[in-house]
């Protein structure tokens, strides 16, 4: 049995296998990325030898969170798939080559924690051999990604002829290959079922498409066109951010731009440990359950034990349920993104989310757990579960700690993906469940927002047009309105889900799979808030009883005229029930948020 102790580079040496031992072991010291990348000799610190001024580092700041909410405006408006141009389930950011984490826009909080680790694996696979004009491609868990549907595009930015960062785009496929459409397999039991996997891989070599290994990976996917003209997006946004960085440190000279980058990581760092000094030293715990891993484990557990001292917090998750079978283990770096995203908000929302304000954690794992599987266990699920759990069992953990901080948990993913062929265009088609969003949890800021989505993106992912989708996809949903006596009760209540009335227009029968939780399990109240509703799917066909969708299924017969029934789970409440106020209950009978 294998332990992940602190993320140190000591503790790494342990935890990846051997190819990528030396990467792991740099990549959470600040101080050796700092001397390798600038080509210092010890004991020089960069920041000191070039001064810069608050103000240039605070303009500097704010340029890098512009430049990736660019780069993010650029993939929203050229990429093709729903899931993409309307539901926006992608991320930008910028690294350092050591992964550092330098900046990422507001977008999917999952996939940015997990992106130093894939930036690493690319680094030190073409290390010596990167140049400008290149463009590299990674999706593999085990090498830093979160799951097979999250492809990653990198794009080198270079000083001189010196590589200083990398520009990428994170964006969620449509369809990644594998065994069933849209990417995930509730039936698989290895990671070989649930699609094409990609290690560190070169599509551009100096400006030039490798025509070869583009037409393979295109081969791979269901929907090639869709496929072409997202990854033309994922390349054009990363680009950009490529663009846009040369000309900062044009703009601003090389050392002055790097030394402020430095100094925004500092900051960072120092806002993040104010905040938890101020929470008092001791050791805490914090349990969230799944419903299920699609096969034979039941009541899934995950287990976080958090110790604070001082300014410094140990993420202790080594007595999680035991590897299951199905697709809900979580990556490592899919699970270290989880426990950066539950700190992430636990501090101040103004904070820069770069590796300075992740220095103060560390994490513990155990190999062959649901938190850390073993090299081929199934893992497209966990982004969402157990990455959503991963973030209840710290927060819940730390509540008594930081009571004001802490919000109640929010509604759990069930998704629905449905492959067929639209009868106005003979085309075919895969069409993504985003509707029906679940509620977000309350907090001491009031109460959750309505239909907000999961915990793991909070808002980031949307659910797009109504009308949209019919014009798009042969559908006609008939009702799609908030779910009322959803939200948990409490001083500040839950957010409600949402209902869902979806009719199927197709001439001929189409497939659907599920994947997802949260049928037995709601999202969890905190502080004495009262647990969300839980999800309830069925499908109305005729000729046949209703029947309940499970949460994570293959194979699902929609016939023409079939109707999709969802109920979404509300959020979690946030204090006791009887400290909410008369005016504020009253006005939840008036929206129509509560019936009873």
């Amino acid at each position: 049995m294998r332990y992940s102790k602190h993320i140190t580079p000591s503790a790494l040496a342990n935890t990846f296998p051997p190819a990528l031992t030396e990467a792991r072991a740099a990549l959470f010291s600040s101080v050796a990325c700092r001397k390798a990348r600038q080509g210092l000799q010890p004991g020089t610190d960069f920041r000191m030898s070039h001064a810069v001024d608050p103000i240039t580092v605070s303009v500097i700041q704010h340029r890098l969170r512009a430049i990736v909410e660019e780069m993010g405006e650029a993939m929203l408006r050229t990429s093709y798939s729903q899931i993409l141009n309307s539901s926006r389930d992608f991320s930008t950011a910028l690294c350092d080559p050591e992964g550092r984490l330098v900046a990422q826009a507001e977008h999917v909080p999952i996939h940015v924690g997990a992106l130093p680790f894939a930036a690493r694996s690319v680094y030190e696979f073409f290390k010596g051999t990167i140049r400008p004009g290149d463009v590299y491609l990674l999706n593999d868990p085990y090498r830093g990604g979160n799951h097979l549907p999250d492809l990653t595009a990198f794009v080198p930015v270079f000083d001189g002829d010196e590589l200083v960062y990398w520009a990428i785009n994170r964006s969620h496929q449509s369809d990644i290959g594998g065994a069933t459409h849209g990417a995930y397999n509730a039936s698989a039991k290895e990671i070989f079922q649930e699609g094409l996997r990609v290690p560190p891989l070169k599509l551009y070599d100096q400006g030039v498409r490798r025509e070869d290994v583009y037409e393979m990976i295109v081969l791979n996917v269901r929907h090639p066109r869709d496929f072409r003209g997202d990854l033309a997006a994922m390349i054009g946004s990363a680009r950009l951010g490529e663009r846009r960085m040369s000309e900062l440190i044009r703009e601003f000279g090389s050392a002055q731009s790097r030394a402020a980058v430095e100094a925004v990581l500092d900051g960072a760092e120092r806002q993040v440990r104010a905040i938890i000094s101020e929470w008092k030293d001791g050791v805490y715990e914090g349990e969230a359950f799944l419903d299920d891993d699609g096969h034979q484990f039941k009541d899934v557990y995950i287990r976080a034990r958090v110790t604070k001292r001082g300014s410094d917090l140990e993420v202790d998750l080594t007595e999680s349920h035991p590897q299951v079978t199905g697709f809900i283990n979580s990556s490592y770096a899919n699970t270290h993104s989880a426990v950066v995203v539950a700190l992430a908000y636990l501090i101040d929302p103004d904070t820069p989310k770069n590796d300075g304000a992740f220095r103060p954690l560390s994490v513990k794992l155990k190999e062959g757990t649901v938190v850390w599987p073993r090299p081929g266990a199934p893992v497209t699920l966990c982004t969402n579960h157990c990455g959503q759990e991963i973030m209840e069992a710290i927060i819940r953990a730390l509540a008594p700690a930081c009571p004001e901080r802490a919000m109640a948990g929010w509604g759990r993913r069930f998704r629905v993906a449905i492959q067929g062929v639209d009868p106005r265009t003979s085309k075919p088609f895969i069409w993504h469940l985003f509707q029906a969003r679940p509620g977000g949890g309350a907090s001491s800021a009031g109460d959750g927002w309505a239909a907000a989505g999961e915990w793991q993106a909070a808002g980031g992912i949307k659910f797009g047009s109504i009308e949209v989708h019919e014009v798009r996809f042969p559908f006609f949903f008939r009702r799609h309105e908030f779910r009322p006596d959803s939200g948990g009760d409490g001083r500040y209540r839950g957010g409600p889900g949402a209902e869902l009335e979806m009719v199927i227009e197709t001439a001929e029968p189409a497939v659907g799979n599920t994947a997802g939780d949260g049928v037995k399990y709601g999202a969890c109240g905190l502080l004495g808030g009262e647990d969300g509703a839980p999800h309830n799917y069925w499908l109305e066909s005729k000729g046949s009883p209703d029947r309940p969708l499970k949460t994570k299924e293959t194979g699902v017969v929609l016939k023409p005229g079939d109707v999709l029934q969802v109920r979404s789970g509300g959020g979690g409440g946030w204090g006791a029930p009887d400290e909410r106020t008369d005016e504020a209950r009253a006005r939840d009978k008036s929206l129509g948020f509560v019936t009873r």
